[in-house]
């Protein structure tokens, strides 16, 4: 094997801190743009207008109309699109809430006349009331009282009209004028509401789960069953937000974490090594020979049938009580939770040792480092080292498969999921099968592990080629191991499932994938970017806050050319002068006619 092989893996790994590996047999969706993006509190508004601009583009419609159409169908534009031309645009329109009646459509209000408002019933002149795009009319004091009360209930996305079983979403730009007025700070948040909107009924975009929260949330372009590092370092499951932990899938890791955090186990350990008092019910351990045992609360009892008896007794019997009886029910019992709390145990500590194991090795990045630069001063004649990095981060990734197949073994082979899936016979045969497949993977990675933990700074050169021929062909042979482990998984075990799906992340002998930052314009006008009054409460979504925890962010545009700035922000820039598009700015200067 030739040095050339040793380029498999990259010096970038992303576990524990450790870079991501390049890997030339297993590539990315080959594509323009990035499958994972991080969104930024300065691409959020890119991000949100991107889509918006899409949509408004296709069906010629202005920006809160595409907002509304969005929202109702999760920012999923071929969703949106396959509704378009299954029922017409009439049917999207009306489902979503949208209405295209414009103002000027409806019959004009004489500026001398009163008119009475059904809501309050009192008259008001004709400047003080507002009609909706769906034609109902009501005084502005009205509709300001309306919006603020959805507004506080976090109902701010789409706000409806008030009208009895009217079901148009009101114009986001009266909206904020009339609230303005009065609440300037509940104004702010209603903004904020419509930009959060894009993460928080995006099927395709979440917020990144780190503690405390780094502000990005991760959008990635395909399957949503997939493991995605953010810039921050946290790697995790984008379908559950939990830690990375395939080839579980996210309900056997949910239900693993639970049996990990409870108390269940030490339940079973009660059922199966105590008996209930019967006086004061408290468990009663027994530490003698002697079956007439007594407990704290002064009551004697047989452990045998659990009666209470008196004190008086044999080595061979109880005075005044004989229990030959054999109680089914309870043997049974006793007899199945001390058997489930053993297989437990024997998953659980080998999940636990090989979690130990990674975090050990983790540790060895600096050391291996160190001894690296002492083998090159000692002139061994090596000069090339990498292939130690590699097979480092490749028994990384080894490791942590392993460890969390304990976990899938456990569901699998169980009776918690998967009892009627498969006859005793079947799941004995496909159990032996993956335990075939994961002993030789543990074997495996073992060997690795001793190899590179090898004192191979102060050993001969003629030692170090052995170890670094054995540390390559182990790096391959692990990741065509777990390679073949996962096509099991997916085509053997979950892929012959009738009446569930389970759904892992894929594996990929690179790793977990490293999202790219989503590209603005660095030259944004500044100005612009002073408008914006809640840049600074950006944070307040790392430090706990719910619904207003985003901030409105300045514009930057969802068209990139080349370059990764707007060719869309250009154009407008140069329609409205200086003025590039906001939000806060009044719909109709948005106006696309």
């Amino acid at each position: 094997m030739t040095s050339d092989a040793e380029e498999y893996y990259s010096d970038r790994d992303s576990f524990y801190g450790i870079e991501n590996e390049e890997d030339d047999d297993c590539s990315w969706p080959s594509s323009s743009l990035p499958s994972i993006q991080v969104i930024t509190k300065e691409s959020l508004l890119a991000a949100q207008r991107e889509v918006l601009h899409r949509v408004m583009d296709l069906l010629t419609l202005r920006e809160q109309h595409a907002r509304a159409l969005l929202i109702h169908h999760r920012w999923d534009v071929d969703r949106l699109l396959a509704v378009l031309v299954e029922k017409g645009r009439d049917q999207l329109f009306a489902e979503a809430g949208v209405s295209l009646l414009e103002h000027k459509d409806l019959a004009p209000i004489q500026l001398s006349s009163s008119v009475t408002c059904n809501i309050c019933i009192e008259d008001v002149s004709a400047d003080a009331v507002t009609t909706m795009d769906c034609g109902h009319c009501f005084c502005n004091d009205c509709w300001t009282e309306h919006f603020i009360v959805k507004i506080n209930d976090g109902q701010s996305r789409r706000i409806r009209c008030m009208a009895h079983k009217c079901n148009a979403v009101c114009d986001e730009a009266i909206i904020r004028n009339l609230v303005s007025a009065k609440h300037p700070n509940i104004a702010e948040r209603f903004d904020r509401y419509l930009l959060e909107s894009y993460i928080e009924d995006n099927n395709k975009v979440k917020w990144c789960p780190s503690v405390p929260h780094c502000g990005n949330a991760i959008r990635i372009e395909g399957d949503a069953y997939c493991e995605v590092e953010c810039t921050c370092g946290l790697q995790f499951c984008f379908s559950c937000s939990a830690e990375a932990h395939s080839p579980c899938s996210c309900l056997m890791w949910e239900l693993w974490t639970k049996k990990c955090r409870d108390e269940s186990e030490t339940v079973n350990w009660i059922t199966v090594n105590t008996k209930p008092c019967p006086k004061c019910h408290k468990p009663v351990e027994k530490n003698g020979g002697c079956n007439l045992v007594s407990c704290i609360c002064g009551q004697p009892f047989c452990w045998l049938c659990g009666g209470a008896t008196g004190r008086d007794h044999t080595w061979s019997s109880i005075t005044g009580h004989s229990c030959g009886r054999y109680i089914e029910d309870t043997a049974k019992k006793a007899e199945r939770a001390k058997r489930d709390l053993y297989r437990y145990m024997h998953y659980h500590n080998r999940y636990k040792a090989h979690t130990d194991s990674l975090k050990l090795e983790s540790k060895l990045k600096e050391t291996i480092q160190d001894k690296i630069s002492i083998a090159e001063s000692n002139e061994s004649g090596i000069k090339d080292y990498s292939w130690l990095t590699n097979g480092l981060y490749r028994l990384f990734r080894s490791r942590r498969v392993l460890s969390y197949s304990y976990p899938f073994a456990f569901y699998m082979f169980g009776d918690d999921l998967f009892k009627d899936e498969m006859t005793p016979g079947e799941m004995e045969l496909k159990q032996h099968l993956f335990e075939d497949q994961q002993q030789q993977l543990e074997a495996n990675v073992e060997k690795l592990s001793k190899f590179i933990e090898a004192p191979f700074d102060v050993i001969s050169g003629d030692t170090i080629n052995e170890i670094r021929m054995q540390v390559i062909n182990l790096s391959m042979i692990t990741d065509n191991l777990c390679k073949k482990m996962y096509e099991c998984i997916e085509n053997d075990l979950l892929g012959s499932l009738q009446r569930t799906i389970h759904n892992i992340a894929p594996y990929k002998s690179k790793g977990v994938e490293r999202a790219s930052e989503l590209s603005v314009c660095s030259d944004s006008d500044q100005s612009t970017r002073s408008m914006n009054p809640c840049n600074a409460n950006w944070d307040s979504r790392a430090n706990g806050a719910s619904d207003s925890g985003l901030p409105y962010l300045d514009d930057e545009s969802s068209s990139l050319d080349e370059s990764g700035c707007s060719t869309r922000k250009r154009a407008k820039k140069e329609a409205l002068g200086d003025a590039l598009l906001h939000l806060n700015l009044p719909a109709e200067v948005v106006d696309r006619s």
